[in-house]
């Protein structure tokens, strides 16, 4: 179990020794991310390994440490906020007996963090199926358990910041590994979130567009070429039936769509070349 943890001494003292209960032989790494507070202590106290930055890296770097130290053949990653309850592992980890290569615990709209972030999820769910072309859940919950061979093949794709689940999971459906959502409730957490939503607002709305490029870029650049040839094209034919001519606008937009879908697979080469290099 691979837990990141940033001034969570106080849900540590809850929460490992429920971990303990639940899955009684489990390696449980907490990877302190600079924490101001006892949380390194605390954990050493309760038995569970720690690693620790001695600087805040983040979430997600917080996971990649964790990843390269934890030993077993699968990985449970989870919040240290109490948010992530103990009696979901068994059903996470049978879900991954399955047959899957990933297993995600969805939240419900109720489960979500406040309004604002449950409709921004929502976004973030409805683009990334339409991507993948599959249903997904819960895209950036970070409740999930893993084969760690498979997860450490993209270690050099994760960003170091909280957005690692929409990366992991974009990235496991693009090497056609599969994934499955088991339903869970989570309370409220412990303690202050590392979150703001004013200082973080806008960056996990260009989250969207990583998504697009990361995943499948044509996806998004051919509706855009495709909506300036449509434009273009509507426009060349009100300057044909009002004054009989070829106007620059309409070669504008021509040849903007043009250039869009040039960049557009360009990218592809590119996202292909990157996750061939995450693979080797």
């Amino acid at each position: 179990m691979v837990i990141p943890a940033r001034d969570e001494a106080r849900s540590l003292e809850a929460l490992i020794p429920a971990l303990r209960a639940a899955l009684p032989g489990a390696e449980i790494l907490v990877v302190d991310d600079g924490s101001a507070d006892a949380t390194a202590e605390v954990c050493a106290r309760l038995g569970a390994s720690v690693v620790s930055h001695p600087v805040p890296l983040g979430n997600g770097a917080a996971i990649k440490t964790g990843a390269r130290h934890a030993r077993g053949e699968i990985l449970v990653c989870m919040d240290a906020d109490g948010q992530h309850r103990a009696q979901d592992l068994p059903r996470l980890l049978e879900a991954l007996d399955r047959g899957a290569d990933m297993v995600v615990g969805a939240r419900s709209f109720s489960s979500q963090a406040g309004l604002g972030r449950a409709i921004a999820n929502g976004i973030y769910n409805r683009l990334a199926s339409w991507m993948v072309g599959h249903r997904v859940a819960d895209l950036t919950s970070g409740f999930r358990a893993v084969r760690s061979d498979r997860f450490r093949e993209f270690l050099t794709l994760l960003p170091n910041g909280f957005s690692y689940p929409t990366t992991i999971t974009m990235s496991f459906f693009r090497a056609g590994y599969s994934v499955l959502y088991v339903p869970v409730e989570v309370p409220a957490r412990i303690g202050r979130s590392h979150i703001s939503p004013l200082r973080d607002g806008a960056r996990f709305f260009l989250i969207i567009f990583k998504i697009g490029t990361l995943y499948s870029p044509l996806k998004l650049f051919v509706p855009v070429s495709l909506a300036f040839f449509l434009a273009g094209l509507g426009y060349y034919a009100y300057t044909f039936l009002t004054a009989g001519r070829f106007t620059n606008m309409s070669a504008l937009l021509f040849s903007t769509s043009v250039i869009v879908f040039l960049i557009g697979l360009v990218s592809e080469q590119i996202t292909q070349l990157i996750y061939m290099r995450g693979r080797d």
